[in-house]
């Protein structure tokens, strides 16, 4: 039988212990992401690499998105809710660049830096932006789309969305590139599909009706990518060339088969990655770059098994 002086020393250790352990927890780093969406794989790698470095880093971190990349106003609410929570840094995909602003502004007064990733924002206040460089990838696309339909003919895009840096970059980086370099092929449409299959396959079918002359379609992101491909599937359309952005089980399945042409991948846990590696050094006072620049890579059939291609898919 334990004494009442021994049961109040265990009773106080295990007080110490508890309180130990909660004042570790809180001095913890505390950095929560907010992506753009869950409904593609692509966030699920970049959530890979957040937990890679968080583990590197002895930090927490949490990820989190709204259910669809159309969901705006979700992902301002995640927003306030996780400011609310007095985070030491934030990364964020801005699925609109000018209604997060006031929020992020918030986290400036506050001293709270802010990281953007994948989806940068039109504001000085993140430290820094680990994204790749859409609009030179979307023109390597566009490069690769001449190429397969011979210079010239009606092509579309199917993107997610036009609100977006990521959804505008891609957009211009193709329509650009085609309009100085290809003066024989004709963007005939633009169409949005907020980077849903159903919704890009919907607008994709749409299209091919509309012009039925149309030998490319470039699908901007992974919903919009997979649209395309099922719209030009259901259709026969063996005539209209398909590239893709991104990457997905269902992407390369497509690319194997020749369903798609080729696509463009970028390195998504790359962005997880380096968006808390970018928050940690800003939390420390350490420099970081403006722009992180992660990468991208055009795949096709033929080298979709080349370890560097591999090593930046996923699945």
């Amino acid at each position: 039988m334990l004494s009442r002086r021994t049961l109040i020393g265990v009773i106080s250790a295990v007080s110490i212990m508890t309180t130990s352990s909660l004042i570790k927890a809180d001095d913890q780093l505390y950095i929560p992401l907010i992506s753009k969406g869950f409904q593609h794989q692509f966030w699920q790698a970049v959530k890979q690499g957040a937990d890679q470095a968080a583990k590197e880093f002895d930090v927490k971190v949490t990820f989190e998105g709204p259910d669809t990349e159309a969901q705006v106003d979700r992902q301002i609410d995640m927003l306030a809710a996780a400011l609310a929570n007095k985070p030491d840094a934030i990364g964020f995909a801005a699925l609109d660049s000018q209604a997060a602003i006031p929020l992020l502004r918030k986290a400036q007064k506050a001293g709270i830096p802010v990281v953007a990733f994948d989806s940068g924002v039109e504001s000085d206040i993140p430290v820094s932006t680990a994204t790749t460089d859409n609009v030179a990838a979307s023109a390597l696309a566009a490069d690769k789309m001449a190429e397969l339909i011979g210079g010239k003919g009606q092509v579309a895009v199917v993107a997610h969305n036009q609100t977006s840096t990521t959804g505008v970059d891609r957009r211009d980086g193709f329509l650009n590139r085609m309009k100085e370099a290809y003066p024989n092929v004709e963007v005939v449409t633009v169409q949005y599909g907020d980077g849903d299959q159903l919704k890009s396959t919907e607008v994709a079918r749409a299209i091919l009706t509309s012009y039925p002359n149309l030998v490319g379609m470039f699908g901007a992101n992974e919903g919009s990518a997979i649209g395309v491909v099922n719209a030009v599937t259901e259709a026969k359309a063996k005539n209209v060339v398909v590239i893709g952005f991104d990457s997905g089980q269902a992407q390369m399945g497509a690319i194997r088969s020749g369903a798609m042409a080729g696509a463009i991948t970028q390195n998504p846990v790359g962005i997880g990655y380096e968006t808390v590696k970018a928050a940690v050094q800003a939390i420390r006072g350490e420099s970081v770059p403006t722009v992180i620049d992660t990468g991208f890579y055009y795949y096709t059939a033929e080298n979709i098994d080349d370890p560097k291609i591999a090593a930046v898919l996923y699945n």
